[in-house]
């Protein structure tokens, strides 16, 4: 049977193409403009992803089944769209996220009519700007690109042993009965993931401890929350994000013998966030924990993944339908609108 193929945009180090393909689907392309990310990329795929998504050609882009973008959150001119709406003009997703990054998932969607997509992004997502940009996100996927989207909000505390809730724009270009089980209940520990040697330099310097313990202290006088995370073994971790390279303030191990407490490594960061040891690590602590705190939690994406497939294949949606531009510009207009 052929495969299922897709394509990863704002790919970081991998994490969708991780899970699609292990739920059988073949990735043919990739874009990344971060040259560490594209870096470990590469050493793990043997092939380096397409740069700066806003300046690829278009037929630089095969035909795909699934498009799969965690794209970054941005503003957009929602004023610009009541104006022309006010105005009587015609618009649409050119007009409505010109100049953001999710113009280009949606310039991308336009042209290649894939099948599917799978958008990720932070739960913020959902109320950033007031809900507006939830709300035109959602106008432009289902109204403007006519594709069937469902919206879930998974915390993946369920599968890796750390509380991150994240927003999966879930797609269908034709009428389906997509529905997502529930992720499963694997009972994770904090302390499955930690590695069972490791350096001195992750110990916390008696200054930056002393640093953490006061700025805790001063915030909770004032009755706020902010402060440092020393994590329970048998219980999660906080989020891990893409700042933890600063001081790995949220997400502390407490140690024995009066020592203080250590960051993770960048493995255990890895296991976090459900790669396999084989995964390989091939930048600075620095730029890992970045990598880390911007990917997808492997596991969850691989839920989402065999489901969609699922719905691919057992669901009767055709194989081309007829389709109109959505707005009253050209692809060729649109893109040289930038």
């Amino acid at each position: 049977m052929k495969k299922f193929t897709f394509i990863e945009l704002f790919a970081g180090i991998g994490g969708f193409r991780i899970a699609f393909e292990k739920s059988g689907a073949k990735c043919v392309f990739a874009s990344e403009w971060d040259e560490f990310a594209a870096s470990t990329y590469e050493a793990n795929f043997g092939k380096r992803p397409s740069g700066d998504i806003t300046k690829l050609d278009l037929e630089e882009i095969p035909e795909h089944d699934i498009l799969t973008a965690g794209f970054p959150c941005q503003p957009f001119s929602i004023a610009g769209v009541t104006k022309h709406n006010a105005l009587g003009n015609p618009h649409g997703f050119a007009h409505a996220t010109q100049g953001t990054l999710f113009f280009e998932v949606a310039k991308i969607i336009n042209a290649k009519r894939p099948r599917a997509f799978v958008l990720e992004n932070v739960k913020n997502l959902m109320t950033h700007n007031g809900g507006d940009t939830f709300k035109t996100i959602m106008r432009i996927l289902e109204h403007e690109l006519e594709y069937n989207v469902k919206p879930y909000l998974l915390d993946s505390r369920t599968i890796v042993p750390q509380h991150r809730e994240r927003v999966f724009l879930i797609g269908f270009r034709d009428p389906h009965t997509f529905k997502l089980p529930a992720l499963p209940n694997l009972h994770p520990k904090f302390k499955d993931i930690l590695e069972k040697r490791v350096e001195s330099k992750y110990t916390l310097s008696d200054k930056l401890w002393q640093y953490l313990q006061q700025y805790a202290e001063k915030h909770r006088a004032k009755g706020n929350g902010f402060g440092f995370g020393l994590t329970d073994p048998n219980g999660i971790a906080r989020t891990l994000s893409a700042r933890y390279y600063k001081d790995g303030s949220e997400i502390l191990i407490a140690q024995r013998n009066g020592k203080n407490p250590r960051r993770l490594t960048p493995r255990e960061c890895a296991r976090l966030m459900g790669f396999e040891d084989d995964f390989k690590i091939v930048v600075s602590d620095t730029k890992a924990y970045k990598q880390f705190g911007n990917s997808v939690v492997v596991p969850v994406v691989e839920h989402i993944a065999r489901e969609m497939i699922k719905c691919l294949k057992e669901g009767k949606l055709s194989e081309t339908k007829p389709f109109r531009l959505p707005v009253q510009l050209s692809l060729h207009q649109t893109a040289s609108a930038k």
